[in-house]
């Protein structure tokens, strides 16, 4: 606890509170989406495609923005994402109790997810120049990228069940309210003067035009695809599961069950040694979730998905930790926002991917087929990861802040 006592002595505590509220807005939307057209069109189709819609454009465009973070920095950057954002989803409120067909709020929806800030990504991207600045150990820049990796799963545990919450309220409710959080933390935490430090104007353009898709880079990105198929995976298996039961509305708080587990593991990986590598980390890390995710295949009730959820979310936010602490140290400070925000658009792509085919599988099958597809992107975290464990390695930059130890 006193790293993280360190580590938040560095922005002080409100910053934390608002970069974390800011992107609970994101984790809120698609599913408020989703809930709010099915409800008024009584399909579920209308709303997965716009809830599809919504999070495929802001899977597309968020290395473009985390782009232009990097050259022109975040201040502006998130500004207008925060408060387009807001009103992208204020319009989709607006049409759909209107006579126009469900299409044309697929269409707002797209725009909207085009400008959701991805905050979590350029959270991380701040920590690095604000721990230079005040002199602090490398160790800490590792707490916070393990701080901020439970902050996601914190953040996707509590965005679904504040939407089933609000949606009590009224189907609007809950996107009113992700509407309303995005234009005051996202623009908080956009004018926050974090943003200002992290920005250094390129002192030439070779530090502008720094690669971006490395090789190894490359490799996390197909390491945050699979991820991402595991999310789309296991919300589908447990929607079967809790709709087979007469429980569909379990679905968002079983599949919380993952996240609760992996925040106690992210906030429990600053304890690791620092001789064991990253790139061997994300090794073991996958090889452990693959066996923890086999029972999967067994589980035949709610009642037994339960603990398997719970000790599989175990291995899930230390492998996202590792693969965006490895994103951070395998490309240039120049372009670390485009890198950042690249891997949580793989992560966004994986997840549409792995829910369309355990869907369609699910359709034939039940959970089963959809809890195999999950098996399935663990054994492709796990050839990933050992596959390019060298390219990782060789692709690391040396480090720059004084060594803690």
């Amino acid at each position: 606890m006193s790293q993280y006592r360190s580590l938040f002595g560095l922005t002080g505590l409100t910053y934390v509170v608002v970069a974390f509220l800011g992107r609970i807005p994101l984790a809120m939307s698609q599913l408020g989406v989703m809930l709010l057209v099915a409800d008024d069109t009584g399909s579920y189709g209308a709303g997965g495609a716009c809830a599809g819609a919504l999070a495929v454009a802001n899977a597309v465009a968020a290395p473009w923005w985390g782009n232009r973070a990097d050259r022109f920095g975040q201040r502006p950057v998130v500004l207008i994402q925060s408060l387009a954002a807001a009103t992208g989803l204020l319009v989709v409120l607006a049409l759909v109790p209107t006579d126009l067909a469900w299409g044309w709020v697929a269409v707002a929806a797209t725009v909207a997810g085009f400008f959701l800030p991805q905050v979590g990504p350029l959270a991380r991207v701040r920590w690095r120049p604000v721990a230079e600045r005040a002199g602090a150990p490398s160790k800490l820049v590792d707490t916070a990228f393990s701080y901020e990796g439970a902050a996601d799963e914190a953040a996707f545990v509590l965005g679904p069940a504040l939407v089933g919450v609000l949606a009590l309220l009224g189907p609007s409710v809950a996107l009113f309210v992700a509407a309303a959080m995005l234009a005051v933390f996202g623009t908080w935490f956009a004018l926050h003067e974090t943003a200002r430090i992290t920005f250094q104007a390129p002192e030439d353009e070779g530090t502008s035009t720094a690669r971006l898709l490395t090789p190894a880079l490359q490799v996390l990105c197909l390491a945050q695809l699979a991820i991402g198929s595991v999310f789309g995976s296991v919300q589908n298996g447990t929607s079967v599961l809790a709709t087979a039961a007469g429980q569909p509305g379990l679905t968002g708080l079983f599949h919380a069950l993952l996240g609760i587990g992996s925040v106690i593991a992210g906030l429990s990986l600053t304890v690791l040694p620092a001789r064991w590598s990253l790139p061997a980390r994300l090794r073991w890390f996958a090889l452990a979730f693959v066996l923890l995710a086999l029972p999967l295949l067994l589980v035949d009730s709610l009642a037994q998905l339960a603990p398997v959820l719970l000790v599989l979310g175990l291995s899930v936010a230390p492998y996202m930790i590792t693969t965006f602490t490895l994103g951070e140290r395998v490309t240039a400070p120049s372009r670390t926002g485009a890198a950042m925000t690249l891997l949580a658009g793989a992560t966004g792509l994986g997840y549409a991917v792995g829910a369309a085919v355990a869907g369609r599988l699910a359709d034939h099958g039940g959970h089963t087929p959809a809890f195999a597809v999950t098996i399935c992107a663990g054994a492709l975290m796990l050839l990933t990861a050992w596959l390019g464990g060298p390219v990782l390695q060789r692709g690391q930059r040396p480090r720059t802040l004084v060594d803690a130890d």
